[in-house]
Order: structure tokens, then sequence, then C-alpha cells
């Protein structure tokens, strides 16, 4: 069993790999079993088709960020309980873990997917779509404990601002591809960072509207 699940992970590893580089459509099923050394049918016997494939790399890239996202953030509670600090601590860490990767981000998986949703079924865009409004839920958690004691300084709407983290970090990896600037996405999170601060702190006053 224990090796039948080693194969499985390789294959998913393999597949990822060149997926992030290159996308799903130009990536075959012939070099992903060349590479690991397996025939068709071991492949087969894992995954049906590329749909089947697609589907269970999400699932364990979704199960990746949200481990990162819950242990990041965690920590950051642990630091400083207050939501605000707690927020601008673990965007900074973030920041710090995503530029401590020796070549860069490697690519959202999840971008990767939508790009390219013709070639899946329903199920695999129900998945990246509701892992995105996750994320939103979560973000969005965090930044309604913050307005609490610390009242935004402009009219937010807190699902957009949610949604622009995930934004900022898609935007950060296209920077980075773009410009062969690994450290772009880290450079984008600390910026964010700064809006936040603010957006929030409480020694800024309310601009008069224009």
């Amino acid at each position: 069993m224990a090796k039948k699940q080693d194969t499985r992970e390789r294959i998913l590893d393999v597949a990822e790999k060149s997926i992030l580089e290159k996308g799903f459509d130009a990536t075959s099923i012939e070099e992903i079993i060349t590479a690991i050394n397996i025939s068709k049918g071991g492949f087969f016997y894992h995954f049906p088709d590329k749909n089947a494939l697609a589907h269970a790399l999400l699932i364990r890239y979704i199960e990746i960020e949200n481990q990162l996202f819950d242990d990041i953030f965690g920590r950051a509670k642990e630091l400083d309980d207050d939501p605000y600090h707690t927020m601008l601590i673990g965007l900074k860490m973030l920041a710090e873990l995503l530029d401590d990767l020796p070549n860069g981000h490697p690519g959202c998986l999840i971008a990767s997917v939508c790009y390219q949703d013709r070639l899946f079924d329903p199920l695999v865009k129900e998945l990246y779509t509701n892992a995105l409004l996750t994320w939103r839920s979560r973000f969005r958690t965090m930044f309604e404990d913050i307005v609490i004691a610390y009242p935004a300084n402009e009219d937010v709407n807190l699902d957009h601002l949610a949604d622009m983290l995930s934004g900022v970090v898609e935007g950060g990896i296209i920077l980075a591809r773009a410009l062969n600037c690994p450290h772009a996405v880290a450079t984008q999170i600390l910026q964010f960072r700064l809006y936040i601060k603010l957006l929030f702190s409480p020694n800024q006053k309310k601009s008069s509207p224009s």
C-alpha cells in the first residue's frame, strides 16, 4: 500500500512541476510516466484521465495552502492576539516565507487550472471556486475582527479586501515570471501590508470626499 501511495505522490509531484511550468494542455501523460518510469497502466491505476489528475492535484494544493495559512496566522496570533497586529505580523511572515524560496514561488495551480478550465469537468471548476471563496471567508473574518477595534479610515468592502490578498499573490507570481524577479511575490505582499496599515491605522484621518 505504501508503495502504491508513493507512486501516486510521485505522479502528482512530476505533474504539478510540469503544469506550473507550461500548463495542463502542454503536459502529457506520456512525459509523466517516462519521468517516473511507470507504465500507462500504472498511471491509469491511480488516475483514469487528466481530469482526475487535475482534481487530485487541486485537493492536495488547497490542503497545503490552508495548512500554510493556519500555521502562519496561528503563529502570528500567538505573538500578538490583537487582530490588527496579528494580520500585520502574519503578512510579514508570509512575505518572508515566500521570499526565502530559492527560485521564487513556483506558481499557482489554481490559476493554471482556471486559465484552461474548458479542459475539465464542472467538479474541478467547483473545487477551485470553493477554494477561493474559502480564502475570502478566512481573511474577511480577520478583517471583521480588525474593524471592531480599528475602524477603517476609508470606506472599504471587506470581501473585496479579502480577495485583494489572493490577487496580490497571483499578480506577484506574474511579475516574478515576467520580470525574472523571484522576490516579486514577497514585495507585493509587503505592499499590501502597507496598505492595511494605512487603512486601519488609528493615526490616519479619513480623506475628504473628492
